[in-house]
């Protein structure tokens, strides 16, 4: 049976709608459409919309940006169709604000929005000298690694590892060999603990197409025991832009 959301929404589900979503990051109300409560955000693109069916749930998240909607994992999708390009049934308010966690950090992490951020801070910025671009490479690089972190939800999907000190942001086309949109693009990086990101950006491992390890002839057996490789499973979570820039790394080290 289809999920309808209230109409009016009661006090309620207004109430915990809009405490939702301002918890995480989405603190521009934009009214009412049939029942949905429009939500936007000054930090993220795109909007949302929240539907409760009844006071006790469950609730209907819809997503006006299509690259979230793509790739916000393992929600279920709804009957029930909304204002948006994807909508989602949660059955509780705890699953509510999950998904509306993750779909704030997708929004900040995905293009073009850290590259935006990137263009701004650097706008009025010199480049004559080597300092001064030194000064706006730390910038972008600072700027990819809270993407990437935001991205792949602090955690290295390699080893588990979620201490920020000891993860990197990995670019997988050289930073040299990119333009600025490409070194901002986390479909261009992986997050991974600091052995990992080593061993990838020496060309001692690599990532096939279904997220497989490959590993160089050249890394040695302790190596190996270090990283785990025997018990390593597949890279998971890459869409095919990261499946383009995996197959130039694998090409640049010959495997």
């Amino acid at each position: 049976m289809a999920m309808i959301v209230e109409n009016p929404p009661s006090f309620i589900v207004r109430t915990e709608a809009q405490k939702a979503a301002w918890d995480n990051g989405y603190r521009l109300e934009r009214g009412i459409d049939n029942g949905w409560l429009h939500y936007a955000s000054t930090t993220a693109p795109g909007s949302i919309w929240i539907g409760g069916v009844s006071e006790a749930g469950p609730w209907l998240l819809s997503l006006g940006h299509s690259g979230i909607a793509a790739e916000v994992g393992v929600l279920p999708v709804s009957a029930a169709s909304g204002p948006g390009r994807a909508t989602f049934l949660l059955n509780s308010l705890t699953e509510l604000h999950v998904a509306l966690d993750r779909v704030y950090k997708l929004a900040v992490s995905l293009p073009e929005a850290p590259l935006d951020r990137f263009r701004a801070k650097t706008a009025t910025l010199p480049r004559t000298t080597e300092a001064e671009r030194i000064v706006i490479q730390r910038i972008g690089q600072d700027i990819f690694r809270d993407a990437l972190l935001d991205y792949w939800s602090g955690r290295c999907p390699m080893s588990g590892i979620t201490e920020r000190a000891l993860l990197r942001a990995s670019h997988i086309k050289p930073w040299a060999d990119c333009t600025d949109a490409e070194r901002l693009d986390v479909h261009n990086g992986l997050l991974l603990s600091a052995l990992w990101d080593a061993a990838f950006d020496r060309g001692l491992v690599s990532f096939a197409d279904d997220g497989s390890v490959l590993a160089s002839p050249q890394l040695g057996e302790k190596e190996r025991e270090a990283l785990g490789l025997a018990r390593a499973l597949p890279l998971q979570g890459l869409r095919e832009a990261h499946r383009v820039n995996l197959a130039l790394h694998r090409n640049l080290y010959r495997f």
